[in-house]
């Protein structure tokens, strides 16, 4: 292995880590959060040729919000939803000599939950979500890649378990200039057929989403940015009935803002607000967001 010299990506990489989401909420079938939406600035702003080293996250966000969209796109006071929800992620990174200016990580993400709205009051622990990112450096200054997620099909207890294996896969691109940076991810999320005893078999939508930061480089302690977060959810299909369920697909775009603060080259912390500008079929997000990330 050969070891990058400039003390620059040792900041960068604790900054940053591949993003995963959980899936949750099996039992509402559509949750608030837009996939992938709990990244943050320099998520992909990650080094090639380095020796192995290890990343601790912890995300959090929480959404408050009485309001939902309806079919045609309305907001209306009903329907919202408020929860909590969490990702504790191990990350191990490694380069091979083998395969020269790539990199490589491997990821195991844990995912916690929490449910408070229209007489619920329940939480446990979601589905485990694994799997292996690559990337490469056009150039110095930009990054390209690919990561494929499995999430499993169950949790602590019957809510918090989607019941169904699903795939998180996507692209993933960094571009860094002097005092700016933009980042970001776009794939899709696709799921097996959800079989329970004694009910109708389910396939879920295909899942298209898209995740965009970009950063002021303030200083070397401070960075401001700005967050754009969409999605959009193909209907669910009732295989049982053979028809699609009615107002089971759905769309949502929000925007945000947040900071980010270097504490050292081994720890960073960001926070974000978000907030759902367009809508359908689904409660809209009044969410917050905090990240923690730790390298060793």
């Amino acid at each position: 292995m050969h070891r990058t010299e400039q003390p620059e990506w040792l900041h960068a990489i604790a900054r940053l880590t591949i993003a995963s989401v959980a899936l949750l909420g099996a039992k509402t079938a559509r949750a608030a959060d837009v996939t992938l939406g709990i990244i943050g600035p320099h998520e992909y702003d990650l080094p090639v040729d380095f020796t192995p080293f290890n990343v601790l996250v912890q995300y959090g966000d929480g959404n408050a919000a009485g309001n939902s969209y309806n079919s045609l796109g309305q907001r209306t006071p009903a329907g919202g939803s408020h929860t909590w929800s969490g990702l504790t992620k191990y990350v191990h990174f490694r380069s091979f000599d083998a395969i020269p200016h790539v990199g490589f990580a491997f990821e195991l993400i844990q995912a916690e939950s929490y449910s408070l709205a229209n007489g619920t009051n329940y939480g446990g622990l979601g589905p485990t979500i694994v799997g292996p990112a690559a990337w490469f450096k056009p150039n110095s200054h930009s990054t390209l890649g690919i990561q494929t997620f499995m999430q499993t099909p169950v949790g602590t207890r019957d809510a918090t378990s989607p019941n169904y294996w699903s795939n998180i896969s996507s692209l993933i691109f960094d571009y860094e200039w002097k005092y700016f940076s933009f980042d970001g991810d776009a794939g899709t999320v696709v799921g097996s057929t959800k079989h329970i005893k004694g009910q109708h078999s389910y396939s879920p939508g295909v899942i298209f989403y898209t995740n965009l930061r970009f950063s002021w480089k303030a200083t070397p302690l401070v960075e401001p940015f700005l967050a754009l977060d969409w999605q959009n959810v193909n209907g669910t299909y009732d295989r049982t009935a053979r028809q699609y369920l009615n107002d089971s697909n759905s769309r949502e775009v929000a925007l945000g803002t947040g900071i980010m603060f270097n504490i050292s080259k081994h720890l960073s912390f960001t926070t974000r607000y978000s907030h759902s500008v367009d809508g359908r079929n689904i409660p809209e997000s009044n969410a917050y967001y905090v990240k923690f990330v730790y390298l060793w």
